[in-house]
C-alpha cells in the first residue's frame, strides 16, 4: 500500500524506570494521528496507575510523581482507547522497543506495521551527531511546530514526544519524496552508512 493512502498513529510511553529485581512499568501514554491528506489530529494523553515506585532517575527525566498517578487508570482499563487509536493504523514510535514491550500487556493485539523514526532518521541523515528525538527536532527546525500543536507540554511528556515523532516522519516523507512509495520503504530502513560512521 502507498504511504499516501495510510493513516499513521504515533505512540509514546513514559515509564517508572528500572529497579533491581523489578520490570519497568508505564506511567503515561500519549498518541496522535496523522496522514498526508490531513493534519495532526486526535491527540490523546493519559497517566497510568502503577504500584511500582518511580525511580529518581526516571522522575528527573519526565517529572511524573505518584501524586500525578493517584486517580489514573490502570493500563488494562485504557485498552478501548488504545485499540481505537492504533487499530488499522501504521504505528509510529521513536525507538519502538519500549512501546512494543508495554503493549505486550495486550497479547495478540495485531497492531502494525511499526515505523521506527529512530531507524528512519539514522538512514536519512547518517552524518548527524545525535539521533535523539529532541536533537533531531531542534536540528531540523521542528520544535516550534511541535509546541504549536501541544502548547504547555515539553520533552519527555508522552504526548509531546508522540507529536514530535509524527512530525519527524512527515519531514522524512516530504524531504525524500516518499509519498508514492510502498509502506515497506518505511519499515525496512538501511542504516549501514550510520553504522559505518558510528563504529
Amino acid at each position: 500500500m502507498k504511504i499516501s493512502e495510510i493513516t499513521f498513529t504515533a505512540i509514546d510511553f513514559e515509564s517508572a524506570g528500572t529497579a533491581p529485581g523489578k520490570t519497568d512499568a508505564p506511567v503515561q501514554i500519549g498518541t496522535c494521528t496523522w496522514s498526508l491528506t490531513g493534519n495532526v489530529s486526535d491527540t490523546w494523553i493519559s497517566y497510568i496507575h502503577t504500584d511500582q515506585d518511580i525511580t529518581w532517575s526516571a522522575q528527573k527525566v519526565h517529572g511524573i510523581t505518584h501524586d500525578d498517578l493517584r486517580d489514573a487508570p490502570k493500563l488494562m482499563l485504557l485498552w478501548p482507547s488504545i485499540k481505537r487509536r492504533l487499530k488499522n493504523k501504521a504505528v509510529v514510535a521513536h525507538g519502538h522497543g519500549t512501546e512494543k514491550r508495554f503493549l505486550h500487556a495486550f497479547p495478540g493485539h495485531g497492531f502494525g506495521p511499526w515505523i521506527d523514526t529512530l531507524q528512519l532518521s539514522r538512514a536519512a541523515w547518517p552524518d548527524l551527531p545525535s539521533h535523539s528525538l529532541g536533537d533531531l527536532c531542534k536540528t531540523l527546525g521542528l520544535e516550534e511546530k511541535v509546541t504549536a500543536i501541544v502548547p504547555e507540554k515539553t520533552w519527555h511528556d508522552a504526548l509531546y514526544d508522540a507529536v514530535a515523532s509524527i512530525l519527524l516522519l512527515e519531514k522524512i516523507i516530504s524531504d525524500f519524496e516518499l509519498q508514492d512509495a510502498d509502506i515497506s520503504t518505511l519499515e525496512n530502513t538501511d542504516t549501514r552508512e550510520w553504522r559505518k560512521q558510528r563504529y
